[in-house]
């Protein structure tokens, strides 16, 4: 009789990676109590018996995508910061429209964690927002050293806790911004495009 052939390990981390993405997707867009295991196997491209071969639980994997979600904003932000290398004030604008935009609200699938599962970290427990928290901390972290860099090239000299308090009050408008405006996008598209303009337009005054 021949032998089943043994899933390679770099295979086993590929399906691993394969489930993450297809669990942030459909968790950023339905939440995560609004899918399934079997659903996010089937858009994976595996079966749901394989599923518990690489997580514990449905909780397990939303950890990872809260993990995975936020790195991989984080590293947007770096991007943006390092596109700007001599104007943090241009970092800062380039993040606002980019954040607070139509195609991060019409994508909630493709957008940031921060935004589409700030509800669902708030349900689902300590260890959910455990790593809501952590990833939220890394954003205020950035975004303070933003906000001092900017302050110095224009000239001010900031406290440390007060570029903070600016951090942390402009993602936190941010993410409400892009909520708010998909709370309404389709009963009032209007209104919608409204409240990220507004939005944006008060931001990139602070």
């Amino acid at each position: 009789m021949s032998e089943v052939p043994r899933i390679t390990q770099e295979q086993k981390r590929l399906n691993r990676e394969k489930i993450v993405r297809a669990a942030g997707e459909g968790f950023r867009l339905h939440g995560i109590d609004g899918i399934g295991i079997e659903e996010l196997m089937k858009a994976a491209g595996m079966t749901h018996g394989g599923f518990y071969n690489h997580f514990s639980s449905k909780e397990d994997l939303a950890l990872e995508v809260y993990r995975q979600g936020f790195a991989d904003s984080l590293d947007a932000l770096s991007g943006i910061c390092e596109a700007h290398p001599r104007s943090a004030r241009a970092a800062l604008h380039d993040m606002v429209d980019t954040y607070v935009s139509a195609t991060h609200r019409d994508h909630p699938e493709t957008g940031c964690a921060s935004a589409a599962l700030a509800v669902d970290a708030g349900r689902h427990g300590a260890a959910s927002q455990a790593e809501y928290c952590r990833g939220l901390k890394e954003f205020f972290g950035t975004i303070t050293q933003m906000v001092l860099d900017r302050a110095h090239q224009s000239g001010t000299e900031p406290t440390p806790a007060q570029a903070r308090e600016q951090a942390v009050a402009l993602f936190s408008q941010m993410v409400g911004a892009v909520v708010v405006s998909r709370a309404v996008a389709e009963a009032d598209p209007g209104l919608s495009d409204e409240i990220l303009t507004a939005n944006r337009k008060q931001l990139k005054q602070a």
